[in-house]
């Protein structure tokens, strides 16, 4: 298991749901933070609770269907931190339940696929690159196992595009110390996920981590959050 104290994490919508927990678990593990969330108030009650953690809190804000605020999300968050080690793309939204799954207009697939998909890609492309000349790199995209779902498309194809490019980039970071994988974390209780979802919010830890704490040469897997819940 790696070692993550000290490293430096980006972790996008993290003031709820699963967001949180990943902040919680990760500064338990010594790992300094950057907490992002549309506005800057949305973390303060995260860092508060992780104030007396022992390891650094930074809250930043960018509302992520702006892509020039992602772009300058993920230069202010190389700056903050002098080089992020973890990028935790957790931020998502999720579109309207559509019974009539033909009736979904447009800007609803753009706007899903603008925050779930082209936002943690620019993430991505902007800060791999500098993980790679350091020679070291976490990267965790949050997806979906959602499936036959037509009523929710826009969302559910955000997700795929998302791990489409996974998938395809991931081979091209071989031997770079560069590991990016995916983490559903199941249908949780959340504002995402619903209050109808069989699984609490707290059950995403401790799978939500395992893809950060990799100590081997695993790059582009889907990994199950819920396979690693305590029974």
């Amino acid at each position: 298991m790696l070692d993550i104290t000290n490293k430096w994490a980006l972790i996008t919508g993290a003031s709820r749901g699963v967001g949180k927990e990943v902040a919680r678990a990760m500064a338990a593990k010594g790992c300094n933070l950057i907490l992002h969330s549309r506005k800057l108030e949305n973390t303060n009650n995260i860092t508060a609770e992780l104030s007396n953690s022992g390891v650094k809190i930074l809250q930043v804000e960018a509302e992520l269907s702006d892509i020039a605020k992602v772009k300058e999300l993920a230069l202010e968050a190389e700056k903050l931190s002098g080089g992020l080690d973890i990028l935790y793309n957790n931020a998502a939204l999720m579109t309207q339940y559509r019974p009539d799954f033909y009736s979904a207009p447009e800007d609803e697939y753009i706007k899903s696929f603008t925050v779930n998909t082209i936002a943690p890609i620019t993430l991505c492309n902007m800060i791999i690159p500098k993980m790679i000349e350091r020679g070291f790199g976490r990267v965790v995209n949050v997806t979906s196992g959602i499936k036959d779902e037509p009523q929710l498309m826009p969302y559910a194809a955000s997700k795929a595009a998302l791990d489409k490019y996974v998938y395809d980039m991931t081979p091209h970071l071989k031997n770079t110390g560069v590991l990016m994988n995916l983490m559903d974390p199941g249908w949780l209780r959340t504002d995402l996920g619903g209050p109808n979802a069989p699984n609490a919010v707290e059950s995403v830890i401790p799978g939500a981590l395992v893809a950060v704490l990799l100590t081997d040469d695993t790059c582009g897997k889907f990994f199950h959050a819920q396979d690693y819940k305590a029974s």
